[in-house]
């Protein structure tokens, strides 16, 4: 297996009842260090998908390796080892009593000695800007912070391939744009962190450096934010539209004010236009 390729996915084919398929004949490879969204309309198999990466489900037929790692039954603990994953909804996934509990779950679980735990728990816990929480409560806490836990929990492992399956769908607003700066941060800070994010959101998609879009369990798009939301109509005729921002952009250029590509945020668009 190519030693720069973390996920490698090969004629992966699953349905959860026969002559029902949910995945179809999928093929792609996904780069060590690379931010890869997944997107399209509910039903498309997105989540499925998530979850044969994970080897949380089995594939009826295909290959799924994993850091070279082939997804099977012997490879099971050490691919789910390499995997973290930050499902949608963030109460269900909040384990502890506080948030450093929460943190410290993992490494409890994998038997790290506790000084050395509380090193990370409190590492983690500044990396995603909740060490000022770190005795608070479930309750006490936003959707958003939540999942910042969620994430430093993951990331006090030491793995290099994080899942977020629509991590951002039942935060407000402010917490989608939390979740979204913290991805950010996390990639420039660590250039070998792997991303995968299944999403609604295509101002979150917009962001990363691929977008893969599934209908119906088959890609019909795989390239950059730029490339894949330039056919406005092809995803307008499988139900899905295009970031605000580039919306916005579009329009602007079409009136002769040229806004640069690197802009893809509201606030770098609305920086830009006060200039």
């Amino acid at each position: 297996m190519d030693s720069l390729k973390a996920i490698e996915v090969k004629n992966l084919c699953f349905n959860y009842e026969k002559d029902v398929p949910i995945i179809k004949n999928v093929s792609f490879s996904v780069n060590k260090g690379e931010y890869v969204s997944l997107i399209g309309h509910n039903g498309s198999g997105k989540s499925t998908l998530a979850k044969l990466i994970a080897y949380l489900d089995e594939a009826t037929s295909g290959e799924i390796y994993i850091d070279g790692l082939k997804a099977e039954d012997k490879n099971a603990s050490a691919i789910r080892e390499r995997i973290g994953i930050v499902f949608q909804n963030p109460d269900n996934q909040f384990i502890g009593s506080t948030v450093e509990d929460d943190i410290a779950f993992g490494l409890e679980n994998r038997n790290i000695e506790r000084s050395q735990m509380v090193k990370l728990v409190k590492e983690y816990a500044s990396e995603v800007g909740m060490e000022d929480y770190m005795n608070k409560e479930p309750q006490e806490l936003s959707g958003g912070q939540k999942q910042r836990v969620a994430i430093a929990g993951i990331l006090s492992l030491g793995l290099n391939i994080v899942i977020l399956d629509e991590a951002t769908s039942m935060l407000d607003p402010e917490g989608v744009e939390d979740i979204n700066n913290l991805i950010m941060d996390m990639k420039a800070e660590n250039h070998d962190l792997t991303i995968i994010s299944i999403t609604h959101d295509m101002e979150e998609a917009y962001l990363s450096d691929r977008v893969i879009v599934l209908n119906k369990g088959e890609i019909v798009e795989d390239g950059t934010p730029t490339d894949v939301f330039a056919d406005e109509k092809k995803l307008h005729d499988i139900g899905l539209g295009i970031p605000f921002v580039l919306n916005v952009k579009n329009k602007l250029n079409g009136k002769g004010i040229k806004v640069p590509d690197d802009i893809k945020t509201i606030k770098g668009l609305s920086e830009f236009l006060c200039k």
